[in-house]
């Protein structure tokens, strides 16, 4: 399917619109997080939502390359990534006393699954994306620990959306090795 490399490409698109939107005609105040007292549906607007141009650029950066790197694998494993980031958002965004928003815990469950399906599945392809990415991207791991992240900046929501990466890559490799 041709067409799954583009998906990544439209979600951004969303996020960039959203974020065109904000700027341009409410002064950068129509965010869309979650977070306690908020509408629970907060979980699936706060990946689109964020805090200025430059979160969205630093999240984006990240996000197309390893949206691609998950997409190599296919379209199931990508969507398993979203569907357990967002699964495992939902307690955050209950029980956290601040709300959050942007793409940055999609892009940690993208993160910590490419890490994990290779060791899980001890094949070399799935091995070497693991590493790839731990190449480019491991020096962001440092921000799952609390208080390394600056201020204002959701630690826990990075550490959620990579344990829902992570969730993730153990639902897909038992499906694949479950007939």
């Amino acid at each position: 399917m041709a067409g799954r490399w583009l998906i990544p490409l439209l979600l951004l698109g969303m996020a960039w619109c959203q974020e065109l939107i904000d700027q341009l005609l409410f002064q950068g105040r129509w965010n869309l997080p979650m977070g306690p007292g908020l509408p629970l549906w907060g979980v699936l607007t706060a990946p689109f939502s964020h805090a200025g141009f430059g979160h969205l650029i630093s999240n984006s950066l990240v996000f197309l390359p390893l949206s691609w790197l998950v997409l190599t694998r296919g379209i199931r494993d990508y969507i398993a990534v979203w569907a357990c980031v967002l699964l495992t958002a939902v307690p955050i965004a209950l029980i956290w006393p601040s709300a959050s928003h942007g793409l940055s815990g999609v892009v940690y469950g993208l993160l910590g699954y490419l890490l994990l399906i290779g060791w899980l599945e001890r094949r070399i392809l799935p091995i070497l994306l693991g590493l790839l990415s731990l190449w480019l991207y491991g020096t962001a791991l440092f921000a799952l620990i609390p208080g390394v992240s600056p201020a204002g900046v959701s630690w826990v929501g990075h550490a959620g959306g990579f344990a829902g990466g992570l969730l993730a890559a153990v639902f897909v490799q038992k499906e694949t090795e479950d007939p």
